[in-house]
């Protein structure tokens, strides 16, 4: 349901709304949109997002998503309504619904969040409520889980339609900014579930590290994120390069450009658009006759992050999955993703082939199976 908002108020005068504002000015800044669609949960950091962009862009459009995983929770996505209406929402949609899927209860609320928001975004670009301390939580996960760049580099401030302003602005800033303007936000219970590894994360692994390093461990965190993003973009710019480098004109890849690149380059290609990749002279039997060769990775209990969390290629056949969407990787929960990577011939070739026998075939032939 959409609905008309009122007229704005006025921000307080205060110093917590202010550095929120602040930050949303700056993103906006880079990023510049005249109308933005803001994720609202009710939770401090998304209100405390909500009222600094409706104070800094023309308009602000506000979904609000109930998971339905509680009883009541109408009545908190009925309230977070409210809260947008009186802030000055352009408009104030809330949607319902179903939690279903694999991958637990967080990564099937995610999905089923990220998916409403896209669905009810009408091409603006989504601000989330994520903060420094989210981003920090998100480095480290994957620094434990050993899965690579593309998890320790974090949550990217833009990842287009995902907005994240508030990168820089530590969860207690929120909610005292939701103090001055008088707002109590949702305390969403899963958040003090010790259940899920993130909130142990967050309420013992972190303070523990605050600790014993003397503070500042969270700002090094996301610091460290946003350092190895640019190295990222350019590795990502780089496996583009040498993607449409290998790329023939029979939509065939050439292994033996692949191989000449840099370990760190060659496996992030499988993210510049490589779907389903295995041998030419695999491609032209079928799958009873000669099924495809994967790498065996049911050893592996770390299938969080694409590219960087794969192994170096070990066989002469090659395997891969699609990298997984940055909708996913971009959230506050857990991180969940595919490790995926071709694993070409890389230095290996099969009997009686030569160096131009080493071709991958990309696309979605039916015979392949696509690994993920």
């Amino acid at each position: 349901m959409a609905s008309p908002s009122t007229d704005r108020p006025l921000l307080p005068e205060a110093p917590a709304i202010h550095e929120v504002r602040l930050a949303v000015r700056a993103w906006l800044g880079a990023h510049p949109a005249d109308a933005v669609t803001v994720a609202l949960s009710g939770g401090a950091d998304s209100a405390a997002l909500t009222a600094a962009a409706v104070a800094e862009t023309d308009a602000v459009h506000a979904v609000v998503v109930d998971h339905r995983l509680q009883s009541g929770s109408e009545v908190v996505a009925a309230r977070a309504a409210e809260f947008a209406r009186a802030r000055g929402c352009a408009t104030v949609t809330v949607v319902g619904v179903d939690v279903t899927g694999g991958g637990g209860i967080e990564a099937a609320a995610r999905a089923a969040r990220y998916r409403a928001l896209d669905e009810n975004r009408d091409d603006r670009p989504v601000l989330l409520g994520h903060t420094l301390d989210d981003q920090a939580e998100t480095v480290l996960l994957g620094l434990g889980r050993g899965s690579g760049l593309r998890s320790i580099r974090g949550m990217a401030p833009f990842d287009p339609p995902w907005g994240r302003p508030l990168l820089g602005v530590r969860r207690d800033t929120t909610r005292r900014a939701c103090d001055e303007l008088g707002y109590r936000p949702y305390e969403d219970p899963h958040n003090a579930d010790d259940r899920f590894t993130r909130v142990r994360l967050r309420r013992e692994v972190l303070p523990l590290l605050e600790d014993v390093l003397g503070g500042g461990v969270a700002e090094a965190l996301a610091r460290t994120a946003g350092q190895l993003q640019d190295d990222g973009h350019a590795l990502d710019v780089w496996a583009r390069d040498l993607l449409a480098t290998a790329r023939r004109e029979d939509d065939l890849l050439d292994t033996d450009a692949l191989a000449a690149a840099p370990p760190d380059v060659d496996i992030l290609v499988n993210n510049a658009g490589i779907q389903v990749v295995r041998p030419v002279e695999d491609s032209r039997r079928s799958a009873t006759q000669s099924p495809p060769i994967v790498a065996d990775r049911s050893h592996r209990d770390t299938e969080r992050d694409d590219a960087a969390g794969g192994r170096r290629p070990g066989s002469g056949v090659a395997r891969t999955g699609p990298g997984r969407g940055r909708a996913g990787a971009a959230d506050g929960d857990e991180v969940g993703g595919v490790a995926s990577a071709w694993h070409a011939c890389r230095g290996v070739r099969r009997p009686g082939e030569g160096p131009g026998d080493r071709q991958l075939k990309v696309g979605k032939d039916p015979r392949c199976t696509r690994t993920t």
